[in-house]
């Protein structure tokens, strides 16, 4: 399988942009949620750009399936009104984010959207609102290697 690298410079200019779209929108969330662990580091950049909160959550279906933090208080705060932005590194096969999706009523599910640095066609997941890349796995089965998944190399 052919790996693609990230450098820490590719992230910044993903989120950049990923930051240019959401203000284009005109869309300001009230905090940001990192999903463990591909999410934290940009969810944390664009967190510290926007000057709002992040929070994390742990909802790792590949690596820890039987594990899954609750996440009744952004089904709460989405419900009472809060704009909420997920951020994830890769929308790979759609799971994760088909699981986070699932918890919203369709009323709270307008406030809340979804970004991430690489989004691949062929997920099962279509409601990727921000993006800094496109892929399709099905045409192309790379892996892509982020900067915080082989730092010490």
């Amino acid at each position: 399988m052919k790996k693609i690298y990230f450098s820490d410079i590719d992230i910044k200019a993903h989120v950049h942009r990923i930051l240019r779209d959401i203000s284009l929108d005109n869309y300001r969330p009230d905090y940001v949620v990192g999903l463990t662990r591909g999410g934290l580091v940009p969810a944390n950049m664009i967190s510290q750009y926007l000057d709002i909160p992040m929070h994390t959550l742990k909802i790792s279906l590949r690596d820890d399936p039987d594990h899954k933090e609750s996440t009744d208080w952004i089904v709460r705060d989405a419900e009472a009104g809060r704009n909420i932005l997920i951020v994830d590194d890769i929308n790979d096969t759609g799971a994760t984010l088909n699981f986070i999706q699932n918890l919203w009523s369709a009323d709270s599910l307008t406030r809340v959207r979804y970004a991430v640095l690489v989004n691949n066609e062929a997920s099962n997941f279509k409601n990727i609102d921000y993006s800094a890349n496109l892929i399709n796995k099905a045409e192309d089965d790379s892996w892509i290697v982020f900067p915080w998944e082989s730092w010490w190399q």
